[in-house]
Formats: C-alpha cells, sequence, structure tokens
C-alpha cells in the first residue's frame, strides 16, 4: 500500500511508493525494469504518486489530466534542464541542457524542421534507403536494429546538418552512439560519474567522437572545397574577438544531440513497426496494398504523397503507443507546485510516463493490443493531447515529430513496395532492452527479407481519411502551448496564418475568415503536426 500522505505547505504529500529500501530506495527496481516501476506505482498510487532514487524524490503524475498540469506548468516552476544533470557528461558543456534558457530556445528553432524544408527532405531520405537496400540482392536476412539504426544516422544527418557531413560518416558511428546511450543507466541519474562499465565506456565513446570530428574539420581545412553544410558553418563562427565561438567539443555535443533526438528514437521505432506488422499480418497486408495502390501510377516517394498514406500512419503512431522510446520525462520543481489536494515541494522532481499513460485503457480501449484503427477519422484516439504522448506534450512536446513520421512514412514505403518480410526468432523473443533509460528493442530482433515479385496493383489507393468540407462562419483557435511554429498551416492556407520570427508561434490573420476558405482552415488544422489548431462553430 502507499505510504500515508502528510500535509505540506498547505496540501498534501503524494503517497510514497512501497519497498522503499534503505539508502537506495527505489533505484535498484528502477535500474532493473523502468517499466515495471511505474506500472507499479500508477496501481498502487493513482494519479500521482513518488518514487525514492537514492534521496532524490520522483514524483509521477499520471492519467491525462495530472498530465496536462505537469505540461502546461511555466518553466520557471518546472524547469527542464535542471531536470537532466546526468546527460551533460553525454552532450558536454554548453550544449542542450547545460546551454542557457535563450540558447535552448534558438536550438528548438532549427530551420531544417520547419515546413518549407521539410518538403525537400522526402527525397533525401528517399535516396538514403535506396542507398542503404542496394547491396541486398533476392533475399537476405538482417537485425532489424543494427540496420534502421546506420540507416536513420544517414537519413537525419543529411537532412538534419547536410548532405557533405552524412558522407563523412560510416558505420562505426553507431557502435559509438551505442556506447554513448549506455550512459542513460539509471545509477547515472544519482551520479553521472560512477566508475561503472556503463559510464565508462560512454566517457571512452564521446572521445572518439570529439576525435573523429576533430579530423573532419583538420582534413578540410587542408583541402580547397566548399564546405556549406550546418556545422562547417558553425565551425567558422567568430566572437567579435576573432576567437571561433563553438569549440569541436560542443559541435560534437550538438551532433550527439541531435541524434539521439532524431536517429535513436527514429530507429527504436522503425524496428518495431517492422515487427509488428510482422506479429499482425493483417494490418501488414493492408498497408502494403495501401502503399502499392497510391504508388501504382509509378510516381516517386514525395511530400505530398507522403501526406496521404493513412493507414501506415495509423500503423506507425500505434508503434508510438506501445514503444515509446522515452519512458520518462522530467522537470526539477523550482518552486512548490500545488496539484488539487497535493503540493509537490522545491526540489524535488516531477515526471510523466509516455509508457504508462499510452497504455491506459480509460483513454486507449484494450490497450495492450496493438489495433491501428483506433487512429482512423471515426476514432482519433491521438487527439487526446495529454494521454497520447509518443512525443510527449505542451511546449515541450519533441519539435521533430513531424519530421520523425514523415522519415518513417518514407523509409517504409520503400522497404515494403520492393520486399516481402518475416520473423526470424520466435515471437516471444522480441521485446524491449530495459537495461537503460531510454528504452530499445532488445537484441538480437532479426528478419528475413525477400525481393517482392512484380504484381498488378490497383490504380486507387484504399483512403482511409477524410475530405474536408466548407461550412459556414467559423473561428480558428491556436494553443499557445501546443503550437512550435513548424509553419505547415501557413503553406496550407497563408491567407488565414503566419507564423511570428520572434515567438515562433502560429497567429491567426483575422478573427472572422470567410467561409470560402474553410477547405484550406480543414486541411491546415488535418496536417497540424502539434494539434495546436482546431475551429470553432
Amino acid at each position: 500500500m502507499a505510504a500515508a500522505s502528510e500535509l505540506r505547505g498547505g496540501g498534501a504529500s503524494p503517497p510514497l511508493l512501497s519497498r522503499n529500501r534503505p539508502l537506495l530506495g527505489h533505484l535498484l527496481e528502477l535500474r532493473r525494469n523502468p517499466l515495471a516501476l511505474m506500472g507499479r506505482l500508477r496501481e498502487e498510487c493513482g494519479e500521482i504518486g513518488e518514487f525514492n532514487l537514492a534521496g532524490n524524490r520522483i514524483v509521477l503524475f499520471t492519467g491525462a489530466e495530472a498530465q496536462e498540469a505537469f505540461f502546461r506548468a511555466p518553466d520557471e516552476q518546472l524547469d527542464q534542464a535542471a531536470a537532466y544533470p546526468f546527460m551533460k557528461p553525454i552532450f558536454g558543456e554548453g550544449v542542450v541542457f547545460d546551454a542557457t534558457p535563450e540558447q535552448r530556445k534558438q536550438a528548438m528553432r532549427n530551420q531544417s524542421l520547419r515546413d518549407k524544408f521539410m518538403r525537400g527532405h522526402a527525397e533525401v531520405i528517399a535516396g538514403e534507403v535506396e542507398r542503404m537496400i542496394e547491396g541486398w540482392g533476392e533475399r537476405g536476412e538482417l537485425d532489424a536494429l543494427d540496420f534502421f539504426s546506420e540507416l536513420t544516422l544517414y537519413t537525419s544527418s543529411a537532412c538534419l546538418i547536410g548532405r557533405q557531413f552524412r558522407d563523412e560518416l560510416g558505420p562505426e558511428y553507431v557502435s559509438i552512439f551505442k556506447d554513448l546511450e549506455r550512459g542513460t543507466d539509471a545509477f547515472a541519474y544519482v551520479n553521472p560519474y560512477l566508475p561503472i562499465p556503463a559510464l565508462r565506456a560512454r566517457d571512452r565513446a564521446r572521445k572518439v567522437l570529439v576525435a573523429k570530428i576533430e579530423a573532419v574539420f583538420r582534413r578540410r581545412e587542408a583541402d580547397a572545397a566548399e564546405y556549406t553544410d550546418l556545422f562547417h558553418i558553425l565551425h567558422n563562427l567568430k566572437r567579435e574577438d576573432g576567437t571561433r565561438r563553438y569549440s569541436d567539443d560542443q559541435i560534437t555535443g550538438m551532433f550527439i544531440s541531435m541524434m539521439f533526438a532524431g536517429h535513436h528514437t527514429t530507429s527504436v521505432t522503425a524496428s518495431w513497426c517492422l515487427l509488428e506488422l510482422l506479429m499482425n499480418p493483417s494490418w501488414l497486408g493492408k498497408t502494403v496494398a495501401e502503399l502499392d495502390a497510391i504508388y501504382a501510377d509509378g510516381r516517386e516517394v514525395s511530400y505530398q504523397a507522403l501526406r496521404e498514406i493513412p493507414l501506415l500512419e495509423c500503423a506507425l503512431k500505434e508503434t508510438l503507443r506501445l514503444h515509446p522510446p522515452l519512458v520518462i520525462l522530467m522537470r526539477k520543481v523550482l518552486y512548490d507546485f500545488h496539484y488539487k489536494g497535493w503540493t509537490v515541494p522545491a526540489g524535488h522532481t516531477a515526471a510523466v510516463s509516455p509508457a504508462i499513460s499510452n497504455r491506459m485503457s480509460e483513454y486507449f480501449p484494450d490497450a495492450e493490443r496493438f489495433a491501428p484503427e483506433r487512429y482512423l477519422p471515426d476514432r482519433e484516439e491521438d487527439k487526446q493531447a495529454f494521454a497520447w504522448l509518443p512525443f510527449g506534450g505542451g511546449r515541450h512536446r519533441c519539435i521533430g515529430a513531424a519530421f520523425a513520421m514523415m522519415q518513417l512514412k518514407t523509409i517504409f514505403s520503400i522497404l515494403l513496395s520492393r520486399y516481402e518480410f518475416e520473423l526470424a526468432q520466435p515471437v516471444e523473443s522480441y521485446g524491449n532492452d530495459v537495461s537503460k533509460m531510454v528504452v530499445a528493442v532488445r537484441q538480437p530482433c532479426r528478419v528475413r527479407y525477400r525481393r517482392r515479385k512484380a504484381m498488378a496493383r490497383s490504380s486507387q489507393p484504399a483512403v482511409a481519411g477524410s475530405e474536408p468540407a466548407a461550412g459556414d462562419a467559423f473561428r480558428i483557435r491556436v494553443d499557445l502551448d501546443l503550437c512550435q511554429g513548424h509553419g505547415v498551416c501557413a503553406s496550407e492556407a497563408p491567407t488565414l496564418f503566419a507564423v511570428d520570427r520572434q515567438t515562433s508561434k502560429v497567429t491567426v490573420l483575422g478573427t472572422r475568415p470567410d467561409p470560402e476558405l474553410r477547405e484550406r482552415a480543414e486541411l491546415a488544422v488535418r496536417h497540424c503536426p502539434t494539434r495546436a489548431l482546431s475551429i470553432e462553430e
């Protein structure tokens, strides 16, 4: 049973999870299986409960109402950066969580994630997929996580940094990033500098990576070629006194942060999506038929085509629901945080768990089952913005969520159109690797592939979406806590929306839009990657 609450600062203390061991608290249990620990807390304590990591008190909020309070709290009260000191040895000094608030805001305004740039990424990603599979031949076998880890290293770096930098990379970088990920061991939360094998491997990997980045810049300085990728530009930026603005160590940290965000999470999701489809052949068949129909006319993979693959998108969303790569999101409490009758005092850490929220049956009926149909127009369960949390929520929702979905749809558009796949291991052997706080697919996770035979294809796509319809007078509402300024709405309806350059937020042009623009507004709402827009009659 949960420990009894006691009054504190006008509110009760959140109930403490049972089995709180002397000194270490729940640390060993978290390290053994973080998913099981947080599931037990939800079951035992309800929507708010506390666990102890060797004296560090973590208060977990579960359920849409509690999670909305967490995500809508101001940064001045629940601070993201202060909650992740164990990431500093991975990213380095002055990068991401060690950067100033203004530097973090600037990093979130990565232009490559804006809609006008996203439209060119599909072609780049498709080219990288073709490059990876050109030597596959008629049939073979591979480890899904190894394959997708290497592929997404190339796709993410080509799109977010530049093709020139991508061409500097090889498969050896995959093992470097695997060792860096070992730095998210639960012990690192208590002391990120403990002399344990996982953290030593992290430090060795970072040194190797810094040396590789330095070698790239030295080689470039020695030749006469012109380089225009992001990191070369950062390498050459100077302060007023002529010194470099960013060291090679800092640029390496930026590279690591981009790959953690755009490479690890996508490779895990791609691996699980393929495995889930192979375990659910009826949905695999529907998805392949949809792709065959959409690309029957020989069209290339393009930004527009990728927006019209609803069944594949449903399968990807369901994979993200069941297997979110980040199982806990944390904030340091800077001054007392009150929720209902409870008070979380300053100094504690507040948290939510996408892995727990995404499997709550009150929001997702038959929650343990792979059921992509839950995202079709008659259900749209992902519209529960503070219950469906694969990418987090609120103003800190993953800025690269739209890029991740486009990347995944591009990858599977090509793979499932060219090859048939089958499991190469017993079904029960596939599962989660919970050895670190960034959960992955347990290896080995092998699959077999075989080139598809040429087949007749339908010329009509099996579209599961709905067409936008014109209507009477309406208003457009923007939830600024959800908006991240991707600008998709401004591309769809430039007479209705604009992105403010200072705030990176969307503004609606006019309070009473012309009813004739209803169809464009519907498209903007439909394709908004953060669900920040809604239409009110």
